[in-house]
């Protein structure tokens, strides 16, 4: 970390405090009043919640601004998980008593639909003095900040990386005591990130090939087979998120036809006329012909208007060459690079946060 930029910004956030003290008591009463609200829920209060609950501890997070429909994706969430093992999950890595680098794997592998955002906002809002909030904000200002090894990608953000950046930004936090700063909280680091560290050009070029080569993470410490899984969920669950964002009706791990369930569908009714639906495939590893075997299964359904294989560039020219030979599959057949997917899915989240904030259509309409 460029420990002097960062005194830099340390020292002009400071000295902004002082000069605009109102708005920054404000702040600290808004980051106080946060962390009594995510506080009460206990571990307790945690493992008995309703679906009411459910939607009063989540719905107001920060990283639910991209949803204009919120009650929708709390039901979604039950739905993929059920409500109980929700309840279980979240007291557990809210509350449990492992290290936090155990708690976050074990949730990012039983719960789908609670990412990164939502998962690390909770942490921090409860402990503030511990964990830090994960988002794009925050990967902008660590790669402005010069910080090594940033995840690039949700899957690349495991346990033990989380861990690592939480005590980055406890760095950050001291050096805010030291320039004499009244909070030393993470949550009080995000205000500082918000403030301060926001670039417009880092914004612009988070994916840019050329500022990304050789500073994306290489993360050494899950294996190969961990590492193909973490791939595939974070590229299926952004599938759902785009086909809800583009107002399809999205789910993940469905099953479409007899002997075929696929890892998402978009899916809308036409008036009384019926269904259209369109099949997404992850490939990130495995046999090609399983894949074709199982599109082609999907087809079986009439409703089913298109199949889409999402891969890297290497397997898609693979699975485009199988499926050449394979009549009923070719004509439906559409390719989708992952990387591809991911931007995507930034840009339609950037674009739903910003509508969604000007709260033109509320919610209970």
């Amino acid at each position: 970390m460029d420990e002097k930029l960062l005194d830099k910004h340390v020292q002009r956030f400071v000295k902004q405090s002082r000069k605009d003290e109102p708005k920054f008591k404000e702040d600290y009463a808004e980051r106080v009043s946060l962390m009594h609200k995510y506080q009460s829920f206990d571990r307790n209060k945690l493992l008995n919640m309703q679906e009411e609950d459910l939607y009063e501890y989540i719905s107001p997070l920060w990283a639910m601004l991209i949803w204009g429909n919120k009650q929708y994706v709390i039901e979604k969430i039950i739905d993929d998980n059920g409500l109980e093992n929700v309840r279980k999950e979240l007291a557990e890595v809210v509350w449990g008593g492992e290290d936090i680098a155990q708690r976050w794997d074990r949730f990012r592998k039983r719960i789908k639909g609670i990412g990164p955002a939502m998962i690390s906002e909770l942490l921090c809002k409860t402990h503030p003095d511990k964990y830090m909030i994960w988002n794009r904000r925050a990967l902008v200002a660590m790669r402005y900040l010069k910080v090594k090894n940033l995840p690039r990608y949700d899957y690349q953000l495991t346990g033990s990386v989380y861990k690592q950046l939480c005590e980055v930004q406890q760095r950050i936090a001291r050096k805010l005591k030291e320039a004499g700063f009244h909070d030393e909280s993470l949550l009080a680091v995000d205000y500082f990130i918000w403030e301060e560290l926001q670039v417009e050009d880092k914004l612009s070029t988070i994916h840019s090939q050329k500022t990304q080569k050789g500073k994306d993470i290489s993360p050494e410490s899950i294996s190969e087979a961990e590492e193909s899984q973490f791939i595939h969920n974070d590229v299926r669950d952004k599938l759902r998120d785009i086909g809800q964002w583009l107002g399809f009706d999205a789910s993940i791990e469905k099953r479409v036809a007899a002997g075929s369930k696929v890892d998402a569908v978009w899916e809308s009714t036409i008036g009384n006329m019926g269904r259209v639906i369109y099949v997404f495939e992850v490939q990130t590893k495995g046999s090609i012909d399983s894949l074709i075997l199982n599109l082609l299964k999907s087809l079986n359904n009439p409703a089913v208007q298109g199949v889409v294989a999402v891969s890297d560039r290497k397997q898609l020219e693979k699975i485009s060459a199988h499926a050449t030979g394979v009549k009923d599959l070719r004509e439906k057949l559409k390719v989708w690079d992952y990387e591809e997917v991911l931007q995507v899915h930034e840009g339609l989240e950037f674009v739903n946060g910003c509508i969604n904030k000007l709260d033109l259509v509320p919610e209970g309409f």
